[in-house]
C-alpha cells in the first residue's frame, strides 16, 4: 500500500526563453516510466507510492530538465505522507468522480 500522495509543479528555465511545454512533457513522461499511478492535473501532477521513491522521481525529472540543457529549475512540491493508513488517489477523490 502506497503511503505518500506527491504533488510537483516543475517550472524550468529554458534556454533562450523558449516555451517550457517540451520540458514539462518530458518531466512528465519520467513520472511515466517510474510506473507509479500518477494524474497530470492543469497547473501539477500528483504521484501516489513510498516517500523515498517518489523523491527520487523528483531528482530524475530535475536531472531531466539538466539534461535538455536547462540553467535552474525550480520545483514546488506538495507531500502528503501517512505511514500508518496508507495514502490514495482514488480514496481523498471518491466524492468527487466526475471531478466536480
Amino acid at each position: 500500500m502506497a503511503n505518500t500522495l506527491l504533488s510537483i509543479q516543475i517550472l524550468p528555465q529554458t534556454p533562450g526563453g523558449e516555451s517550457s511545454l517540451p520540458y514539462v512533457d518530458r518531466a512528465i513522461a519520467v513520472i511515466k516510466a517510474s510506473g507509479v499511478p500518477y494524474r497530470v492535473a492543469p497547473l501539477e501532477t500528483t504521484m501516489e507510492g513510498e516517500l523515498g521513491e517518489l523523491l527520487q522521481i523528483v531528482q530524475r525529472m530535475n536531472d531531466a530538465m539538466t539534461e535538455m540543457g536547462c540553467p535552474s529549475v525550480i520545483s514546488q512540491i506538495k507531500v502528503y505522507h501517512n505511514p500508518k493508513n496508507g495514502a490514495s488517489m482514488d480514496r481523498l477523490l471518491e466524492k468527487y468522480p466526475d471531478g466536480k
